[in-house]
């Protein structure tokens, strides 16, 4: 069994700041997050929102087994963190500063720029225990603030990351990119999201890429200019 290159055993809070630790300290993102999400949530309403919306979107139908990536995608985002919290510190740090930087941008944009979308179906054209799901999570996952979509974003840097990851079998990153993929998809099967959110988190994911892998890719390419 692989063994973690950290004993976080011996973590305390008072070590937090310690070389050994600090990098936990990028988790904190997740609490500016989750509260810039619930105050827009609750300040910003359906109202004062700008209706996201393409052709496309009428062409793609409702199919609800799209459901299992797009919740998979909590699992995927956790597990991600939590395997290179055990196992390679720099790509724990990649991944959550894309995350950070994703997030960040995002709410500015839910914010300067409120938007929604109108593309949920009234009636499902069928009645199952996934249905019945969807209708759930469509009770707290309102369809505010969704461009640019922050399932695209961060699995994009998922798969970017693991890209990166030496120890990764090809098998691995091509089954994880698969699976990112999926979860894209599922944003517009599901209509939580439409096609212009996946475009619109597409140039948020190359500010990402190049705030958290920029000398990562500058290694790799004086490496290659050298050889």
């Amino acid at each position: 069994m692989k063994k973690p290159v950290i004993d976080y055993r011996n973590f305390r809070f008072s070590k937090l700041k310690s070389p050994e630790f600090s990098h936990l300290l990028l988790l904190l993102g997740w609490v500016f997050y989750f509260a810039m999400y619930f105050l827009t949530e609750k300040l910003i309403s359906v109202d004062s929102c700008t209706p996201v919306w393409c052709p496309l979107d009428d062409q793609i139908p409702f199919c609800e087994w799209f459901l299992i990536p797009y919740v998979g995608w909590y699992l995927l985002v956790a597990g991600s963190l939590l395997y290179f919290a055990l196992y390679d510190i720099p790509q724990f740090r990649r991944l959550q500063i894309f995350i950070i930087v994703t997030q960040v941008t995002a709410m500015l944009c839910y914010i300067l720029f409120p938007t929604c979308q109108n593309l949920r179906p009234e009636i499902f054209p069928r009645e199952n225990f996934l249905t019945d799901c969807i209708s759930f999570l469509y009770t707290f996952d309102t369809n505010t603030g969704v461009c640019p979509s922050l399932h695209c974003a961060y699995s994009i840097g998922i798969a970017s990351v693991w890209w990166k990851q030496p120890d990764a079998s090809r098998r691995s990153k091509w089954g994880i990119t698969l699976f990112c993929a999926l979860v894209c998809l599922s944003t517009v099967f599901i209509k939580q999201h439409s096609v212009l959110d996946f475009f619109a988190a597409l140039p948020v994911c190359l500010l990402a890429e190049g705030i958290a892998c920029g000398s990562w890719w500058k290694q790799r390419y004086i490496h290659k200019k050298k050889t």
